[in-house]
């Protein structure tokens, strides 16, 4: 068993000062989760609570509360902390229910999915 040189207690302290305060949390699969750093680990592990996952479609966005969370270090691309006193979203931005942003997020893969299959139709025409 090794011991932990000071480097390694280093970067264990290095979300410590994002302790108690809120963050924005960017994951691996492109989800961004909003809340109260309360805890972490040497792993990057990390307990937020009153998180909630933001939803943003065009211009229409929702905050979708989860509660306490865990999150796996290994998911976590990015952690910054928010202005309290600055506003979160741009004005033009409209904040929408639950079943709306879901409705606006299938048309929006529908319509990702429609425009990748009538790429690859078309792909024949390309005469390179």
């Amino acid at each position: 068993m090794s011991w932990a040189g000071p480097e390694d207690v280093y970067l264990s302290t290095s979300l410590a000062s994002y302790l108690d305060k809120k963050l924005l949390v960017l994951l691996r699969d492109g989800r961004k989760l909003l809340g109260i750093l309360r805890s972490f680990d040497q792993f990057a592990n990390a307990v937020i609570e009153s998180a909630c996952e933001r939803v943003i479609v065009g211009d229409l966005y929702c905050d979708i509360p989860l509660g306490l969370y865990v999150i796996r270090g290994e998911n976590v691309v990015l952690i910054g902390e928010l202005d309290l006193e600055k506003e979160e979203l741009p004005p033009h931005m409209t904040r929408v229910s639950v079943a709306e942003i879901r409705r606006a997020q299938k048309a929006d893969r529908e319509a990702s999915d429609l425009k990748g299959t009538m790429r690859k139709r078309m792909e024949f025409l390309d005469m390179d």
